[in-house]
Parts: structure tokens; C-alpha cells; sequence
């Protein structure tokens, strides 16, 4: 069974919307904003190029990176050369690039249940709150990578949903703290 990891820049109180300025939201670009850029806290996004083998995201996700990361060729090469999956319900054969490898539309979290029972390495997803609080409602996700912000953003889009559910615990297998107060979370959800 393929291992199904969750990676989110996260504000303190729990947001993760428009991290890097996505247009639409009031305090987009918030992980740059009054924060001083350390190399060191997004290493964790090229150990995750290396380890995926897949990236799983949400429609909105999508078509937020598809115009712009095909032409990062240095930063996103891993991201860009892996096999993605778009979870949707609306999204249309027409509607995916055809400069961002191989994509297939997943129509159901049952699909993606499916996805992770094939042979393969880990999928990722990136952005994707939406996708996110419906995987983690449905049990699906394996592990959590958190760089979490020392802001509070109030509102916005959360990682986690408000669903009245049973308990998950978590269990923490890497942390670090970098000089600019971002921190490193690494939970394995224990199932």
C-alpha cells in the first residue's frame, strides 16, 4: 500500500490558504511577508521531490499550479516529472495542460483509496484544502509534513475540518525550529 502524505505551509491557528500570494485572499503570501527567508526551513520540499513517486491535488489546486509549474524546471523538476492525480468532480479531459506530464482525473475518494492499494512509492499533496479535510476525514492520509508559520492568520481556509469524527492520534517522527520561527512538524498518523 502506497503511503499517502499530506504537505501544507500552515499558519499557527491552522490556515493554509494562498501561502504564496494566490490572488483572493487578504493576507495571501503570508509565508514571505514579515518573515525572514531560511533555506533551511523548506528543504523538507526537496527530500519530498526525491521521496514521491506521485502528486494528488484538488481541482482548485490544480489550476492554480498548472499555469506556473511546468516552467519551474529547477525548483518543482521532481513535481514536474512525476504522474499527477486531480481528485474532481468537475474538471474536464479538456480542461488538464498538456505540458505537465501524464495527469488523470480521480472522480471519488474511493478512487483515491483505490490509487493508494496499486504498487508505487508515496503520493503527495500540495495546496489542496479542500482535498485535504475530506482525505483526512476519510482516513486516507498517512503522514503529515507541516512547516507551520508564526502567524495568526484568523480567517481563511483550514487544514483540518471541523467534522465531529473519532479521535486520530498522531505521532511525531522529525521536528525541527529554524531562526525565523517556522517549524518542521513530521506526523505519522497511527492507525
Amino acid at each position: 500500500m502506497r503511503t499517502l502524505i499530506s504537505t501544507s505551509f500552515v499558519s499557527l491557528d491552522g490556515v493554509v490558504e494562498a501561502p504564496g500570494g494566490e490572488p483572493g485572499y487578504r493576507n495571501a503570501g503570508w509565508t514571505f511577508k514579515d518573515i525572514e527567508f531560511d533555506p533551511a526551513a523548506y528543504a523538507i520540499k526537496g527530500s519530498e521531490q526525491e521521496e514521491a513517486t506521485a502528486l494528488l491535488l484538488g481541482r482548485v489546486s490544480y489550476e492554480a499550479f498548472a499555469p506556473v509549474w511546468p516552467g519551474m524546471t529547477v525548483e518543482f523538476a521532481g513535481y514536474n516529472a512525476m504522474p499527477k492525480y486531480v481528485v474532481s468532480t468537475t474538471l474536464a479531459e479538456a480542461d488538464l495542460v498538456d505540458n505537465w506530464g501524464e495527469t488523470t482525473i480521480l472522480r471519488s475518494l474511493d478512487e483515491v483509496a483505490a490509487l493508494k492499494e496499486t504498487e508505487g512509492g508515496p503520493i503527495i499533496v500540495n495546496g489542496s484544502a479542500t482535498l485535504n479535510r475530506a482525505l483526512a476525514d476519510a482516513g486516507l492520509i498517512d503522514r503529515y509534513h507541516l512547516l507551520v508559520f508564526p502567524v495568526l492568520l484568523g480567517a481563511g481556509k483550514r487544514l483540518f475540518s471541523e467534522t465531529d469524527k473519532d479521535k486520530q492520534n498522531l505521532k511525531l517522527v522529525e521536528s525541527e525550529a529554524y531562526g525565523n520561527g517556522v517549524q518542521k512538524l513530521v506526523y505519522d498518523v497511527t492507525h
